[in-house]
């Protein structure tokens, strides 16, 4: 089932491997991820549009994979390296091998390979390209095809990942007892929710927290949600997560302003965040090597509780954004920023990712905080 694999990152390291999955070349941003379970989620998380996922779980594949634990409605990442991987699942739950839905899903899959190398190299050089090939050998060529490549931030993967078309989403979040998602709740109030690249288990808090979720398109416009707004037929707005850098996206940043402009009740989470600092006019900036994992402490500033996060993200906001806005949450690896609620009292936005999915569920209760934040408008 192996296949003989290649890569070259751009730092020079050039390196080989066995291959699972799609027998292909690829090009995208190597990260590294912590998470110890959840790597179907992971794979098909859209955040990770245009990256190769680096797992520090050494072991991969055990568990296969399941319609139900799907995050999207494919995988999204460029590639995933792992130490070991496993193509002999052991789960009453699982439908098939990861290889076999990676290879339906055109995704590279590197094994046999020193992830813990890989992993302190990013740690001390930071994210980077790279390329993997289970057709291409030779290091020069591989060099030369990735110098060519365009680089993540220069690639929009919003317009990649959203959906085209609105929907409404009628599931609550997953019943481990039961093993299926609960019906939709009576709904408190009624939002619109942005799709830049969302994952099915926030939809899946939003709704369980009493809103009903209608999604649209990154296209949206916002002059159509301001009138929606005005007729009452929406109570508020949630920008989702989604990949790549967002200075990137101007549109969307025009039209988040008229959002803010108007006072429409605003939740981001992670691009969102991010996206809600630029249209404040306070700009992103990239991160060393990036937040991915389920094991990231979080310090609810209000509270004074640590909670226990799950992240994905390559960017952050400034610590200028001080200026307009009241730090809710801090990361307690380096201090930066993870929650934000404006001085203006109708956005807020955390950088980390509450629905967890994988991950532990400490910070849900963020999304009871957006219907409190609707009921009192």
């Amino acid at each position: 089932m192996l296949r003989d694999a290649w890569i070259y990152l751009e730092n020079g390291t050039y390196l080989s491997a066995k291959s699972f999955g799609a027998d292909t070349t690829a090009v995208g941003e190597i990260v590294f991820n912590t998470s110890m379970s959840g790597y179907q989620e992971i794979i098909t998380d859209p955040s990770y549009a245009g990256q190769f996922v680096t797992f520090t779980m050494p072991e991969i594949g055990n568990v296969g994979v399941n319609d139900e634990d799907m995050e999207s409605s494919k995988a999204h990442c460029k590639g995933v390296l792992v130490r070991q991987y496993q193509s002999q699942y052991s789960s009453f739950r699982a439908e098939e091998a990861l290889h076999t839905f990676l290879e339906k899903n055109g995704i590279i899959g590197i094994c046999d390979i020193d992830t813990r190398f890989i992993t302190k190299m990013l740690r001390t050089e930071g994210a980077m390209m790279m390329i993997a090939s289970t057709k291409v050998s030779d290091k020069d060529e591989l060099k030369a095809m990735l110098e060519r490549s365009p680089r993540i931030e220069e690639i929009n993967y919003i317009e990649e990942v959203s959906t085209k078309t609105a929907y409404t989403h009628r599931n609550g979040i997953y019943d481990p007892f039961n093993f299926r998602y609960n019906d939709a709740p009576a709904p408190k109030a009624r939002i619109a929710a942005i799709d830049f690249g969302v994952k099915r288990n926030i939809l899946n808090e939003l709704t369980e927290a009493g809103l009903e979720v209608e999604v649209l398109p990154n296209t949206f416009s916002a002059d159509a949600l301001i009138a929606r707004y005005d007729a009452k037929e929406i109570d508020g707005v949630f920008l989702s997560n989604g990949p790549g850098d967002p200075l990137v996206l101007k549109r969307e940043q025009d039209e988040i302003k008229k959002l803010i402009a108007r006072k429409i009740p605003l939740f981001g989470i992670c691009l969102g965040h991010q996206l809600l600092s630029i249209a404040h006019g306070y700009d992103t900036h990239k991160l060393k090597f990036g937040h991915h994992g389920g094991n990231h402490p979080v310090k609810n500033v209000k509270t004074g509780m640590v909670e226990i996060t799950a992240q994905n993200h390559n960017y952050n906001v400034p610590e200028t954004v001080r200026e307009i806005a009241e730090v809710t949450h801090v990361n307690l690896f380096d201090n930066t920023i993870e929650g934000l609620r404006y001085n203006s009292g109708h956005v807020f936005s955390v950088q980390h990712h509450p629905e967890s999915s994988p991950g532990p569920k400490e910070s849900r209760y963020i999304f009871g905080e957006f219907l409190q934040l609707l009921q009192r408008q």
